[in-house]
């Protein structure tokens, strides 16, 4: 395995080049002339330097995320047989699209820590498109989301879960909720507030101000932190979307409507996702298991800190 690529994980990792230097034993110039040879081959820069440390750049985030899965695939095939005794042991790498649906994971995550306990797990939280992307590349193992965010690729796969119910919602005494039957029109004369410009919601969002001859871009805010959401929602006249279980809550039904009488959002189909071309461990296997298994309990109102937005 090339050397290079163990120390700029370590980089990525330690958030500069003497500390990098620290947790692998080199010397700080040894872990510099590797980085600058490296970014010199591959024609881009995988960190900005500066005095308060390195940080990855655009190109340099994917570089990271397909090498530190090397890295690792490499340990898993070098590891001699007795250590793979437990072939739960190790870290499983979950991403999920948009973030803002992690709490789909409570239920699912509890029962695998109960049935393998070595499981260990590093959750990326992201939008869907740099979720696809990352699943593509190997920076996961598997990922969580919206059917349709993962549907155009030929070289992932798809494991249907049940789906979510999505609602438009606005504030108490908003000025929309004065009125009988609310229309497309209605709608596109606010703002709104969106967890992602993608699938499923972006298109739908979308063509509410396209058909009013509406730019969307000035309308739309992308919002993926749903206590932020509801807070914009809750201090303007902006509408936001909301996920049916959540939407039946007392301290919900208090300070917020849902546009009930408006035409709705399509049905929100998730899956968990992998490459159709590595054989997913079993770790994986494990954890698609545990989400089939606790669905029901999984689309239950939850009152967490994250909110439960679709």
């Amino acid at each position: 395995m090339d050397s290079r690529l163990i120390y700029v994980v370590a980089v990525a990792r330690a958030g500069s080049f003497t500390a990098a230097a620290d947790a692998v034993g080199v010397t700080q110039s040894a872990i510099t002339k590797s980085v600058a040879d490296l970014e010199r081959q591959i024609g881009y820069s995988i960190f900005y330097r500066t005095s308060r440390g390195s940080f990855l750049t655009a190109e340099g985030r994917d570089f990271i995320d397909r090498a530190a899965r090397l890295l690792e695939d490499a340990g898993d095939l070098l590891r001699k047989p007795r250590d793979q005794e437990d072939v739960y042991a190790g870290t499983l790498r979950i991403g999920v699209g948009p973030a803002s649906i992690e709490w789909r994971l409570i239920e699912p995550l509890s029962l695998l820590l109960q049935r393998h306990p070595s499981i260990k797990f590093d959750i990326l939280g992201s939008t869907f498109e740099r979720t696809v992307e990352m699943l593509r590349n190997g920076g996961i193992d598997v990922a969580l989301g919206f059917d349709a965010a993962f549907s155009e690729w030929s070289d992932i796969r798809r494991e249907p879960i049940s789906g979510i119910q999505s609602m438009h919602f606005v504030r108490r005494g908003h000025p929309i909720l004065e009125r009988g039957a609310i229309t497309s029109k209605d709608l596109a004369e606010f703002d709104f507030v969106s967890p992602s410009d993608g699938r499923p919601y972006g298109a739908v969002i979308r063509q509410i101000y396209e058909d009013e001859g509406i730019e969307w871009r000035r309308r739309v805010h992308i919002v993926d932190y749903f206590p932020l959401a509801r807070r914009i929602v809750a201090r303007s006249n902006a509408i936001g979307v909301v996920a049916a279980p959540y939407a039946t809550l007392p301290s919900f039904h208090a300070r917020f409507a849902t546009l009930d009488q408006a035409a709705g959002l399509p049905p929100s189909l998730m899956c968990c996702a992998i490459r159709k071309r590595w054989e997913p461990k079993p770790a994986v296997r494990a954890f698609i298991k545990a989400v089939r298994e606790t669905e029901a309990i999984a689309l239950e109102p939850h009152t967490g800190a994250s909110g439960v937005i679709a």
